[in-house]
């Protein structure tokens, strides 16, 4: 099976303890509660992407507070094996200006605990490790 290897950025919004949950599809056609990411676009640094995809996944401007590194995961697409790579952003909402993009079915600004239960995916709830180690621990 060819192997395909993907870029992409994503952020952790945080306000007040809460964190900003997508709830998106999956490749699988199921519902699913996830934080905002995508491709690293030709000419664009991650910084840059994972602020334009918050954005567009979200409706929210944004700004980096700091890196979170990153995540790497494979998955199987269109008989495919893809190696992605996922460079995550600390980021605290500036201002909400437009509605969340069409491939977003809903954004929630959850606490911590309840993010742990939603959040599917291993490396998702790992990542929520890193934000709460960020925000001090017990938040």
């Amino acid at each position: 099976m060819p192997v395909v290897h993907e870029h992409s950025a994503g952020g952790v919004l945080v306000k007040d303890g809460r964190v900003l949950l997508i709830r998106t599809q999956n490749l699988r056609g199921e519902e699913v509660w996830t934080f905002p990411k995508g491709l690293v676009e030709p000419g664009e640094s991650p910084r840059e992407a994972a602020l334009r995809e918050v954005f567009e996944e979200t409706g929210y401007e944004a700004e980096v507070l700091g890196p979170l590194g990153a995540t790497e995961y494979w998955f199987v697409r269109e008989g495919r094996r893809v190696k992605k790579r996922v460079d995550w952003f600390l980021m605290r909402p500036l201002k909400r200006v437009k509605e969340p993009d069409w491939e977003v079915a809903g954004v929630e600004w959850v606490g911590l605990e309840e993010a742990a239960r939603r959040l599917r995916y291993r490396s998702d709830r790992a990542l929520l490790e890193r934000v709460r180690e960020a925000l001090g621990g017990d938040r």
